[in-house]
C-alpha cells in the first residue's frame, strides 16, 4: 500500500543507482580536489568523469566474490575508466564516500519533508480559520469540559507542525557535513582542503572532527526528529478517530464514492486513513530507537551502525513523507459537523458552565469554598438526568441568593469561551489572526 502512495521523488533518493551516482560525484570531487594540489595530474577528473559509468547489477555481481561495496563499486568503475581509475579513492576510505552521500541523500529527503510539512501547515491554516468560531465541547481525561472551538483545535495542531519545522531544519543542518578525512580522521594521507573541497561542491560543510566515520548521534537526532513527527500525526490522527466514534461523530474523514467500509457490513465508514497513520508511526517510533543503539561504536568507530541505516533512513523518510502528505489530504477533506457538535455539547444538559457559574458566585461576594460546594450540589443532581442543570442552579438558595437570573442565563453562553480567541490566533498566525472572523459550515 505504501509503494501505491508514496512519492516518486523520495522513492528516487533511495534509488541504488542515485546512491552510486553520489558515490561517484564524491570520488571525482576529490580527485579534482588533489588535482589543484598537484597530487593528481591536471584533466584526469575530466576524463574520468567522461568514461566513468555506474551499472548497480555490475557492482553487484563483483560484491558477491569481493564482500565489501566500495571496493566493489570502484572496481565496477576499472572496466570503462582504463587505468586512470588509480587516481580515484586516493587518501580516502570507504566511510568517506558512504558517510559524505548518505548526508546528501539525507538532505535531499528532508528537503521533500519541509516541503510536505509546509503543505500541511497551509491546510491546517486555512481550516482553522474557516472553523475559528464552530462551536464545540472541549474534552479532558475524555470527559467534557468547558467549549472551545474546532478551529481552536486545528491552532493547537498548527502551532505543533510548526514546532516540527523548526526542529527539522535544525536536524537538516545537523546532518548536513561530510568527511574525506580518511582511514582514521586525521587526513593522514591528503589535507583538510580535499574534504573542504568536495563538502563545498556538494552543498555540506566538513565535519569539524571525525574518525573513520561521522559520529552517529547527528543520525540519531535526525531520526528522533522524524519520530516526533510521526508522533504528532498519530495524535492528530487519533483525535479524528475519536471525533468520528458513533456516539461523538463531530467529524469524520471523507468518504468517496463507492468506497466500502467493512466486507461484512455495508453501513460502516470506519476511518481508515487515521488508523493507517497511528500504527505507522509506531515504526518510525521504533526506527529512531535503533538510530540510538547506532550511537555507542566500538572505539567510536564500526561497522555495526551500517546495515541498520541501510533499513530505517530510508523507510522512515519514504514513511514521514508519504504520511504527511496522507494527513494533508485527510485534514483537507475532513467532513465536520457543527450541528451535531452543538447537539454534543448540549448533552449534558448545561453541565460545561459549572467553572462560569462558581466564578460569577465569588466575583458577587461569595465565598469559594461554599460557592463550589453548591454548583457542585447541583451539578451532581443534574448528572442523573431528571432535571437540567440551569434549572437546578435558578432554585439553589446559595446561587440565587447572589445571582440574578439573567446573571446565572448569561453564564450558559458559550460565545463567552471564545472571547479571547483573536489574540491566540494572532499569537499562532501572526497579525492577521486577530479580530479575523469566518463563517461557521459544515460539510
Amino acid at each position: 500500500m505504501i509503494e501505491r502512495y508514496t512519492l516518486p521523488r523520495m522513492k528516487a533518493i533511495w534509488d541504488l543507482q542515485h546512491k552510486y551516482d553520489i558515490w561517484l560525484q564524491v570520488e571525482l570531487l576529490a580527485c579534482e580536489a588533489l588535482e589543484k594540489t598537484g597530487t593528481v595530474p591536471r584533466g584526469v577528473a575530466s576524463r574520468i568523469r567522461r568514461r566513468a559509468t555506474v551499472n548497480p547489477e555490475r557492482i553487484a555481481a563483483i560484491e558477491k566474490v569481493v564482500k565489501h561495496d566500495v571496493i566493489a563499486f570502484l572496481e565496477s568503475l576499472a572496466e570503462p575508466v582504463g587505468k586512470e581509475v588509480r587516481f580515484l579513492h586516493i587518501g580516502l576510505t570507504s566511510s568517506d564516500i558512504v558517510d559524505t552521500s548518505l548526508a546528501v541523500q539525507m538532505t535531499e529527503a528532508l528537503d521533500i519533508i519541509l516541503a510536505d510539512l509546509e503543505a500541511l501547515l497551509a491546510v491546517l491554516k486555512v481550516r482553522a480559520y474557516e472553523h475559528r468560531d464552530t462551536i464545540m465541547v472541549g474534552r479532558s481525561h475524555g470527559i467534557h469540559g468547558e467549549p472551545i472551538s474546532f478551529g481552536f483545535k486545528l491552532a493547537i495542531w498548527y502551532e505543533e507542525a510548526r514546532r516540527h519545522l523548526t526542529r527539522l531544519k535544525a536536524a537538516r543542518e545537523d546532518i548536513a557535513v561530510g568527511k574525506l578525512s580518511g582511514a582514521m580522521g586525521t587526513f593522514a594521507h591528503q589535507g583538510p582542503d580535499v574534504e573542504a573541497y568536495v563538502c563545498r561542491k556538494l552543498g555540506l560543510k566538513p565535519d569539524p572532527v571525525s574518525n573513520q566515520v561521522v559520529q552517529r548521534d547527528r543520525h540519531a537526532a535526525y531520526l528522533t526528529a522524524l519520530a516526533l513527527v510521526a508522533a504528532s500525526i498519530e495524535k492528530v490522527a487519533t483525535e479524528i478517530r475519536h471525533l468520528q466514534r458513533t456516539e461523538v461523530l463531530e467529524a469524520e474523514e471523507y468518504f468517496s464514492a463507492g468506497q466500502k467500509g467493512s466486507s461484512a457490513m455495508p453501513h460502516k465508514r470506519n476511518p481508515i486513513a487515521s488508523e493507517n497513520l497511528c500504527g505507522l508511526a509506531r515504526l518510525v517510533r521504533a526506527n529512531s530507537l535503533a538510530a540510538m543503539e547506532d550511537v555507542a561504536l566500538w572505539h567510536e568507530r564500526d561497522i555495526s551502525h551500517s546495515s541498520v541505516e541501510r533499513v530505517i533512513v530510508p523507510d522512515s523518510t519514504i514513511l514521514v513523507d508519504y504520511m504527511l502528505v496522507r494527513l494533508t489530504d485527510l485534514i483537507k477533506n475532513l467532513l465536520v459537523y457543527p450541528s451535531r457538535m452543538k447537539q454534543n455539547l448540549e448533552l449534558t444538559g448545561g453541565l460545561v458552565y459549572s467553572q462560569r457559574l462558581l466564578l460569577a458566585l465569588v466575583e458577587r461576594g461569595a465565598q469559594r469554598k461554599e460557592s463550589y460546594e453548591a454548583v457542585q450540589r447541583c451539578a451532581m443532581e443534574a448528572w442523573k438526568g431528571r432535571v437540567g442543570f440551569q434549572d437546578l442552579v435558578g432554585k439553589d438558595p446559595v446561587i440565587s441568593k447572589a445571582l440574578t437570573p439573567a446573571q446565572i442565563a448569561a453564564c450558559f453562553d458559550p460565545r463567552y469561551y471564545l472571547r479571547h480567541l483573536g489574540k491566540v490566533y494572532q499569537r499562532v498566525f501572526g497579525r492577521a489572526g486577530a479580530g479575523t472572523r469566518r463563517k461557521r459550515r459544515g460539510r
